[in-house]
This record gives structure tokens, sequence and C-alpha cells, in this order.
């Protein structure tokens, strides 16, 4: 399914939308030099993140998935399983759950839980936190599809 376009406040509509790897490159990875090295840092995250063997799911949202031309950083929400435990983690992968770290080595402001932590109502509000712009606006999210 392809992504929805952009609306005119530069965002995508509500709502959590899957994309592809290349969908996402040719949509918000090409535009600048900036956004490929963004695109590369993603693609580095989602690595990283894969190898605990635990990644459930990657949501991308922000400004990286909006119109901005030179987006800020990159806002990731990563859904672990129930069984994922830090001290199992492969030593590389450690810094993404460390808010501060991840945001210090990569630019990353990476937000992340356990499935089942939440109720599934909690957990929905959780998510929809995350599409709400600084200013209030409702804003969409990518999440990579499988």
């Amino acid at each position: 399914m392809a992504l929805p376009p952009i609306n005119p406040d530069g965002e995508l509509p509500p709502g959590i939308h899957g994309g592809s790897w290349a969908e996402i490159k040719s949509r918000f990875g090409t535009n600048s030099p900036y956004r490929e090295r963004a695109f590369a840092k993603l693609q580095l995250l989602h690595s990283l993140a894969s190898r605990t063997g635990h990644l459930r799911r990657f949501l991308i949202f922000g400004s990286f998935v909006s119109g901005i031309p030179a987006p800020r950083d990159i806002d990731l929400v990563l859904v672990m399983s129930a069984e994922f435990t830090l001290e199992d983690a492969p030593r590389e992968t450690q810094t993404l759950f460390a808010h501060a770290d991840a945001d210090a080595r990569f630019g990353a402001s990476i937000f992340w839980l356990r499935e089942g932590a939440l109720p599934d109502e909690l957990f929905a509000e959780f998510l929809e936190t995350w599409q709400v712009t600084r200013d209030g606006r409702r804003r969409g999210m990518v999440e990579i599809e499988p």
C-alpha cells in the first residue's frame, strides 16, 4: 500500500501508514544530502534493533516523515517482544534503549516498550501521543513493513 500524500501542513495524514524501505527512501530519503544521511542512519537503527531478535514493530514519526526540508532528527518507537531483556541484547544494540545515549550517538529520539507492557487501549493512546505535533496538530506515522 502506498504512503498517502503530505497534507497542506507538511505532514502525513493521521494514522499509522505502512511503507517499504524503497518507498520511504524515495519519499523521504533522497531530497537532500541531509535526508540521504538521515535515511542511512534510519536503516542502521533498524538493523541494530533487528539484531536483538526481538523487534516487533519499527515506527517512524516526526520531522523525518514530513515535508520539512531539513528534519531535526529521527524519531522512533520500537516495540520489542515481551521476552526482550536489555541485559541479553547484543552490546552494540544497547545504546538504542537509553534515550539520552541514542540521541547523543545517533541523533535519534527513540522510545521503546515491550509487547503487552500496556493494555491495548493504553498502547493505542501511547502511539497516538506521538501523532501530535508540538502545536497540537495530528500527524501520521510510518511503520516499516516486514
